[in-house]
């Protein structure tokens, strides 16, 4: 037996923890979710947004915001105009906004532009309570009317950080947009409901999200590339979960092109390695310590691959056994038949995974259709993890162009 083969079974070895673990989280998530709330206690929200040359949507997102179905004077909508060279800041001011305009400072990530805002409207720890929440938005969402009711309702049933459900709204326009739609839809199944219904941490995506301004003031906000990852690991070292609530919804925009994905994505994948890389260990330690499922779930995310790398892994290693067999220089035998029925089994595991997400949460056909063509988007994910890995190229935020899609 060729030496290719052990290599390959140890191999199987490494994509089927992280599989098995994948499915553990879909499992958890067959529940459906509990929407039972009640009326809460009408805490006074800040509505934070973070806006770059954002004048042809931030009118829109102000508007929709301001008819939220909220007592009026329990919120307001802050915008940091960070760095812009058109008239956002103006636009937003019209629209009924607060508008704080940054410029002095470098131009850094959005994680900065949040975190100049909140050391202003917040202060320090000893600074008066003015408000009790803080909820962050992106510069292009659109959010139902219910949401700050929602996470009135979560925060007064005793949530420090609530996640709502982000969705994409734009799925028409294009294939890229079309299966980052899709892909939000099983994230928001799997990945948040699982962990939701295991009394785990959801993910922070950035977007929609509720803290109670204590838990700013307290841990402040990150300035990484991708601030939300870390800040998500930074809770569960201070033993506080981030609750997830799907029935409080906002939608975004996907990138229209596959040049504004790369750039999104290529700043949000060395974030997320760099984050990984301070807090994994950090993690895993605390949580065995501790005996915290919660705080073990961090470590694992950080340290395992995700399951673009995992189908990578999988794919590449069959058509290596296949080819090894068909041009002779593996011989036919039980053990390489076996390893080879293993790595198919653990394929047909992998295509199910995102089609159980779908089928969970009741996906049109264009859904399934649409996260058929998958493995693009999956060479192009781990090459480009490869390439913002080892490039020492700064990152900056950067606007992503948008179309302006209604609901």
């Amino acid at each position: 037996m060729s030496i290719v083969t052990p290599v390959l079974l140890v191999l199987l070895v490494g994509v089927g923890v992280p599989l098995v673990y994948l499915y553990a989280l879909a499992l958890a998530a067959v529940r459906p979710p509990r929407t039972l709330l009640t009326a809460g206690r009408r805490h006074r929200f800040i509505v934070a947004i973070a806006a770059h040359d954002e004048e042809t949507v931030i009118g829109k997102t102000v508007s929709r915001l301001r008819e939220q179905d909220y007592p009026s004077e329990l919120f307001q909508v802050h915008i940091v105009a960070d760095h812009c060279a058109d008239r956002t800041a103006d636009v937003a001011r019209l629209a009924g906004a607060v508008v704080h305009e940054r410029s002095a400072l470098p131009r850094g990530s959005k994680g900065a532009a949040l975190r100049w805002l909140f050391l202003r409207i917040l202060g320090t720890t000893d600074a008066p309570a003015a408000h009790d929440a803080v909820v962050i938005f992106d510069a292009d969402t659109v959010v139902e009317r219910d949401f700050l009711r929602i996470m009135d309702a979560r925060l007064s049933a005793g949530d420090q950080v609530i996640q709502g459900q982000h969705r994409i709204r734009n799925p028409e326009d294009g294939w890229f947009p079309a299966l980052t739609w899709a892909m939000f839809i099983i994230d928001n199944r799997l990945q948040n409901l699982g962990r939701a219904n295991l009394g785990w941490s959801a993910k922070n995506m950035g977007d929609s999200i509720c803290f109670r301004a204590d838990v700013l003031r307290r841990l402040g906000w990150g300035e990484g590339l991708t601030e939300d990852y870390a800040f998500r690991q930074l809770l569960l070292m201070e033993g506080m979960k981030i609750g997830y609530e799907p029935s409080a919804v906002g939608f975004g925009e996907a990138p229209l092109t596959w040049a504004a994905a790369r750039r999104q994505r290529a700043r949000w994948l060395r974030g997320a390695h760099d984050a990984s890389q301070q807090y994994a260990h950090k993690l895993l330690v605390h949580g065995l310590r501790r005996r915290n499922l919660a705080i073990l779930d961090g470590a694992l995310q950080a340290h395992l691959p995700s399951y673009s790398s995992l189908t990578a892994i999988a794919v590449s290693a069959w058509l290596v056994q296949v080819g090894l067999v068909l041009t002779g220089a593996v011989p036919l035998s039980t053990e390489v038949v076996t390893v080879l029925a293993l790595w198919s089994v653990t394929g047909a595991a992998l295509f199910a995974y995102p089609m159980l997400g779908l089928a969970l949460e009741r996906a049109p056909l264009s859904a399934f259709g649409i996260i058929l063509t998958g493995p693009i988007f999956i060479v192009w994910r781990s090459w480009l993890a490869l390439a913002s890995r080892r490039s020492d190229k700064q990152i900056l935020w950067v606007r992503t162009p948008r179309r302006g899609a209604s609901v």
